[in-house]
This record gives structure tokens, sequence and C-alpha cells, in this order.
């Protein structure tokens, strides 16, 4: 992690390869909803996952309940 406390309200992610502080665009596949990120921590450690999210993104991306989506994430700008 980058040390920096979680916030579960704030619109943050995990991703595994992407530099801290990075800010991507995520992107839900099937309902087109989009938020962007600040690259946070490392992760998600679960295969086939590519981004995990904080809460308050997951609640503008539609995919609170659900838990997982298909989603596209581009790097809007790098550290």
């Amino acid at each position: 992690a980058s040390g920096e406390r979680f916030d579960m309200a704030a619109f943050t992610a995990a991703h595994r390869a992407l530099p801290f502080g990075a800010w991507g665009r995520v992107t839900h596949l099937t309902t087109g909803h989009a938020v962007t990120v600040r690259i946070n921590d490392r992760g998600p450690w679960v295969a086939g996952r590519v981004i995990d999210v904080s809460r308050r993104a997951a609640r503008v991306l539609g995919i609170l309940g659900d838990g997982v989506a298909r989603v596209r994430v581009e790097v809007v700008r790098q550290p």
C-alpha cells in the first residue's frame, strides 16, 4: 500500500501495475457509468480481477450490490 489511510468515501482504487498517484477512469461496460479514481493501493489479488474500487466509486458505477462487473480501465494521468 502507499501508506495512505483507506477512506471508503474517497474515489480511490487498488491496481497491480499502475503507479501510486495515477488517476484512472473506470467504465462499467454494461451501463456506461464511469468514475475517475486515484490509485493508492496494490491489488486485487483475486484471479481474473483487474481493479478494486472504493465503496464510493462502486456506488457511482452501480456495482455496490453485485460487487463485481466487467469494466474498462483507462489511465487519465500518471503521477
